[in-house]
């Protein structure tokens, strides 16, 4: 724990619910980077399938909470032994070089918030999603234009779970977290409060993160939701967010 405290150590957080179909290819993943983290955490919100004993099986460091993405992360960002956290979503597979991309982006104190390039698609090799993964880009851009003018011409961009999001944990712990209600578009509020900080990026490094959502409702219908929860969140209709984004696994 020292030693990711002192030397800038990457904690590796991951949001778990179900997660036993996508974890195999992530523990490949995992092992592959270089230099490796200062640790792999996973914050369990109940699984009932094989997830939790194939995260111990790899190593990672588990642990568990109530439900709900913004709590488990929270909770995870408290009991994270680096400095410095990145969250990993069980469906997607980060660059052999992620942690280097973590620590010299993070390295700039101008920066208080970053994520990656997510290219969406299958398995590897298998397709690619190119107009998903160009709105995706966009709406990095389009939505706080659209959405929080004021906070584009100050620049604040968006990111979201997708992006695999990374922070200072004192930064993260400074603005209080994600709100634990919040289950959609809690990226969205946490860069509006990081902001206050510094600088959002979106760094150009790809990462590649399942479609899984959009091979369950098609692209036209995937990338209405995307633009209709991202109004909802707009005009303040959260009570109607996680409605119009029901959960795949």
């Amino acid at each position: 724990m020292a030693d990711g405290m002192t030397k800038g150590g990457v904690t590796v957080l991951i949001p778990m619910l179900d997660e036993a179909a996508a974890l195999p290819r992530l523990v490949a993943a995992l092992q592959k980077l270089d230099p490796p983290p200062a640790e792999i955490l996973c914050v369990d919100g109940g699984s009932s399938d094989e997830s939790v004993a194939l995260a111990k099986a790899a190593g990672w460091r588990v642990i568990t909470c109530d439900r709900g993405r913004s709590v488990q992360i929270n909770h995870g960002v408290k009991q994270a032994s680096a400095p410095l956290v990145i969250v990993l979503h069980a469906d997607t597979l980060p660059p052999p070089d992620m942690v280097t991309v973590v620590q010299t982006t993070l390295a700039d104190p101008r920066t208080a918030l970053a994520g990656f390039t997510p290219l969406i698609g299958g398995a590897p090799h298998e397709r690619t999603r190119w107009g998903t993964s160009v709105h995706n880009w966009a709406k990095t851009w389009y939505a706080p234009l659209l959405c929080r003018p004021h906070l584009f011409l100050r620049g604040v961009r968006l990111l979201f779970g997708d992006h695999a999001m990374f922070f200072r944990r004192a930064d993260f712990l400074c603005v209080g977290g994600f709100t634990p209600g919040d289950q959609v578009m809690e990226e969205a509020d946490l860069c509006i409060r990081m902001a206050r900080l510094g600088r959002i990026r979106l760094v150009p490094r790809l990462i590649h993160t399942s479609d899984r959502r959009i091979a369950a409702w098609g692209p036209l219908k995937a990338n209405w939701i995307y633009f209709k929860v991202g109004i909802l969140w707009a005009v303040g209709a959260r009570n109607r967010m996680a409605k119009d984004y029901p959960d795949v696994r």
